[in-house]
């Protein structure tokens, strides 16, 4: 205990040689958990959670006794925070490349990657220092991944593809896969157009689990520095999203839209093609896109528009059955 206590810079109030092995939630704590408090509409569960330790604030003061051990920090929080970054630290902290796995003669890899087992590498793979690559992972021809980037299991990574540094993707996602492309026959059959171009995604992105971002027509389908993406959404050939702009789950971007940065779009959002999205915008769950949006909107609906002018339009709808009845009445009494 006095070493975790060491790593948050924070005080032992109880017994420094106890032992955890886990973490868990103040109230489902039992014996050899760390927990921590910092709301206070959790106190009372500190007087019985069964955890051995919790961190909490410098300024708590029990009101009775506490059975488990306190670590007393600054702000219980942010300290709770740092010891799940060392705890996912150490469960990243592989190495070596697990049998069976594939890679071929010609791609290239540093000496600490990390390669579980049923993996795919295949030719001209670049793979740039302390890169974790999970199981049944597959990663096609002429792909480029940068440093310190983890790959989770199950992901597809299609040929050409660049990835840049300190990116995350999780398990399932499909990158590089042909975008929606087919052109109409005369007799009423598509013929699919080929989609020759790659996808390119820069530093510091997440993306996550079972996401689908599509390689492009002609040129690169981007998701630019910072970008975050939640689980199940879908990218479509050509689009460009900018740097820091954080998407919800289930939102599909249909292909060529450009969105800007910074930019906050919610849970199922859709995208017409085609469409530009300016910087700073934010758009509510559920909103339909189909025009272009000017930088710094905030907007919501189906079709999209402005969020105040919609909350003052939903109002209305409320009221409609009371108007319905009022212009009723009124029409009764004037007869």
């Amino acid at each position: 205990m006095q070493q975790i206590a060491d790593i948050l810079e924070g005080t032992v109030n109880g017994d420094p040689a106890i032992e955890v092995d886990k973490l868990s939630k103040i109230e489902e704590g039992s014996n050899g958990s760390l927990s921590f408090l910092s709301n206070p509409k959790y106190t009372s569960f500190i007087y019985s959670t069964k955890a051995s330790a919790v961190i909490v604030n410098d300024s708590f003061i029990p009101e009775q006794e506490v059975r488990c051990t306190l670590i007393k920090v600054p702000d219980s929080y942010k300290a709770f925070s740092k010891l799940l970054e060392y705890y996912q630290a150490a469960k990243l902290n592989k190495n070596g490349i697990e049998q069976p796995s594939f890679i071929n003669e010609s791609a290239t890899y540093a000496a600490d990657l990390y390669l579980g087992a049923f993996s795919y590498l295949s030719s001209n793979v670049k793979i740039g220092k302390n890169v974790k690559i999970f199981s049944n992972v597959h990663i096609a021809e002429n792909v480029s991944i940068g440093d310190d980037c983890v790959i989770y299991s199950g992901t597809n990574i299609m040929s050409d593809t660049i990835i840049g540094n300190h990116v995350v993707i999780n398990a399932g996602c499909v990158i590089g896969a042909d975008g929606f492309g087919f052109s109409p026959n005369r007799d009423g059959s598509y013929s699919k157009i080929p989609q020759i171009g790659n996808v390119v995604i820069e530093d510091y992105v997440d993306i996550g689990a079972l996401t689908t971002i599509d390689r492009a027509t002609l040129g690169s389908t981007i998701i630019r520095k910072g970008v975050k993406l939640d689980n199940q959404i879908q990218v479509a050939h050509n689009v460009e999203i900018g740097e820091n702009t954080v998407i919800a789950s289930q939102t599909g971007i249909a292909g060529s839209s450009k969105i800007g940065k910074n930019c906050r779009i919610g849970g199922q959002v859709g995208v017409a093609g085609h469409l530009v999205i300016g910087d700073n915008v934010g758009i509510q769950a559920q909103s339909g896109i189909g025009k272009n949006i000017s930088s710094n909107s905030n907007i919501q609906g189906s079709p999209a528009f402005d969020y105040g002018e919609w909350n003052r339009s939903y109002v209305n709808f409320k009221n409609l059955p009371k108007l319905e009845k009022r212009v009723s009445d009124l029409e009764k009494n004037k007869a």
